[in-house]
């Protein structure tokens, strides 16, 4: 068992569940032998915080499996969740030294690590390493927009039906398949954090949840296996156009 409570993690770069999607996927042979020598795993528990805001962080770190919340804490201690990580997202920022939120495993969680100060050194010598971080940043900043519309503009339902169709996405991308038609997954969030998360109340994240089941738009076994019949009937309930805009 390792030090953080699960049993050590052992990959190799071509193992890896998300290669394709890390910001290792652009490397080739050479490269991934420079990140083999470098990294390291480390495991959380469900609850269980990775690094404080405003804390020093040593390594950055991509999602390997597993789901962690980023959250803000306001001086009179309310809190706000702000962000998820989901598998093959990056954890820390290179020449950011502080940690700008609390990060919080929500499931068992696995990172594939690395020291923040030779992950910077790679950064010069790895155009690869560079280029796909860019990317990365890039769609991160398309999804907190994407968040602000969920936020800012939707109904309850439509911001329900947008987070089960976000983690449905995500989840179709790392098997390398279409969200179209059926897909199943699992949630990765209680109830509780949904509400957290979306701004509502859990008896308003419930009802909503409930609806969509009644009407067949999801189907859930257990607390959070989903199927998704009907993929784009889902997207249909988010307020999204098929180029991703508000319908009027």
């Amino acid at each position: 068992m390792g030090k953080f409570g699960l049993a050590e993690t052992h990959l190799t770069c071509g193992d890896c569940p998300i290669r394709h999607r890390a910001v290792c996927a652009r490397c080739e042979t050479e490269e991934l032998a420079a990140l083999e020598e470098t990294k390291y795993y480390r495991d959380y528990e469900p609850g269980q915080t990775i690094v404080w805001g405003g804390d020093e962080m040593d390594f950055v770190a991509s999602v390997v499996s597993g789901v962690a919340t980023l959250s803000h804490t306001m001086e009179d201690g309310r809190r706000q969740m702000v962000g998820l990580l989901l598998p093959s997202d990056f954890l820390g920022r290179p020449g950011r030294r502080l940690a700008p939120y609390d990060v919080t495993a929500v499931s068992k969680l696995t990172l594939c690590c690395f020291r923040r100060a030779p992950f910077e050194d790679l950064l010069l010598s790895t155009p690869a390493i560079n280029r796909r971080l860019l990317e990365m940043t890039l769609d991160e900043l398309d999804a907190a927009r994407e968040w602000m519309l969920i936020l800012g503009r939707k109904t309850a339902r439509e911001k329900i039906a947008s987070l089960i169709a976000i983690v449905g996405r995500r989840d179709a991308a790392l098997h390398m398949m279409r969200a179209d038609g059926q897909v199943v997954f699992d949630l990765p969030l209680t109830r509780e954090a949904m509400a957290d998360y979306l701004g509502l109340t859990l008896e308003t994240v419930s009802r909503q949840i409930s609806a969509l089941k009644r009407e067949g738009v999801i189907r859930i076994e257990g607390n959070r296996h989903v199927t998704v019949p009907d993929f784009p009937r889902l997207m249909e309930e988010t307020g999204d156009d098929t180029d991703g805009g508000l319908l009027s």
